[in-house]
């Protein structure tokens, strides 16, 4: 597959569809390191990289590889790496520093099953690793959350762009299903304004004073006011960023949740509970942080009850029920690991919660 600017769809995968579309987001350097499910992406970037003549290393490490893009961005560069699972664990430590450094860093997670080493079937496990993280002290990373190949493509130019305009590390959560299903996409021009770096980023020192990027303050409160600082911009993106899919949650008795690829199936099965004459909503947070809290508490004080769907043990029921804080019941409704429950499977969990 080759760099697609026009109108056309092309059928590919969804790993070549989130590589191709950081290449004509204007990723400069990629550093990678394979594992399944995600390996497609460094393999499109290794060709395509040294095509246009930027940067791709093939890291000896998962480390070695988010290290390398902390580098980059630094310089301001559009910088990414791709991973997947129990190898982002690996990667925690330098998100929390990429947070305090204010850096732009990209990471695409194609999750797998978990937890430890697991196995390379699709789950949605790492919805916690994303939204919370394993790195040290307080700090919060961009979420996005793609459910088709399409909505792969259109998000990875949103990665990109949110992790540039706020100065923060930025996840596109994909999973094991939808980084290897084909389906047709279009690829346009990246959509965005590109973001001025001239006044932070570390391009050499020469006629200005020179620039100091460190996530480390030796006094107390200078580092209290870093830390409001960036917890401002996680204000801002609550109040600007947020994005989600809802449907016919007006008269909804029994409001349902799913986030990424499962929610093709849930909607499927609301449709045909729909048919039947049940009163029943559909919401799919697409930014999952900023988390949708506004809008799920504005549900709550008209519905009766959400039903949250994921492939894990309940991991964005969490959220859910943080934001619906008590004004109805929240139920649950998961598997740990694999392919995705049937829509006949759904609908008979779904019509089960109606009240």
């Amino acid at each position: 597959m080759v760099e697609c600017l026009n109108k056309t769809k092309v059928l590919t995968k969804g790993n070549y569809a989130i590589a191709n579309a950081a290449v004509i987001a204007g990723c400069d350097c990629y550093f990678g390191y394979p594992i399944t499910p995600q390996s497609e992406i460094g393999e499109f970037m290794s060709g395509k990289m040294q095509e246009l003549k930027r940067a791709y290393v093939s890291a000896e490490s998962e480390l070695a590889a988010i290290n390398m893009v902390l580098g980059a961005c630094s310089t301001g560069k559009k910088a990414m790496t791709s991973s997947s699972s129990c190898a982002i664990a690996l990667m925690q430590e330098a998100l929390s520093y990429a947070t305090s450094d204010e850096l732009p860093v990209v990471l695409v997670s194609v999750m797998r099953g978990g937890p430890g080493l697991g196995n390379i079937f699709p789950s949605q496990g790492d919805y916690n690793q994303s939204t919370i993280g394993g790195g040290d002290g307080d700090y919060k990373i961009i979420v996005l959350s793609p459910s088709t190949v399409q909505e792969a493509v259109d998000l990875t130019y949103k990665t990109f762009y949110l992790a540039h305009k706020y100065r923060n590390p930025a996840i596109l959560l994909a999973d094991g299903l939808l980084g290897q299903m084909m389906e047709p996409v279009e690829f346009g021009e990246y959509p965005y304004p590109e973001v001025d770096h001239s006044d932070w980023a570390l391009l050499g020192a020469k006629n200005r004073n020179s620039r100091i990027i460190r996530s480390y303050s030796p006094q107390e409160e200078p580092q209290c006011e870093h830390i409001r600082h960036i917890f401002e911009k996680y204000r801002h993106l609550e109040e600007n960023e947020v994005m989600y899919e809802e449907i016919d949650t007006e008269d909804a008795d029994l409001v349902v949740l799913s986030f990424g690829s499962l929610s093709r199936n849930v909607k499927a099965a609301i449709k045909q509970l729909r048919e039947k004459g049940l009163k029943i909503g559909f919401f799919r947070p697409i930014t999952l942080f900023p988390f949708p809290n506004k809008r799920l508490q504005e549900i709550a004080g008209k519905t009766k009850k959400f039903l949250t769907i994921e492939v894990n043990m309940g991991q964005m029921v969490r959220d859910v029920r943080l934001a619906v804080n008590g004004k109805v019941p929240v139920e649950f409704y998961g598997k740990p690991v694999g392919s995705w429950p049937s829509v006949e499977e759904l609908a008979e969990a779904i019509e089960k919660a109606v009240i």
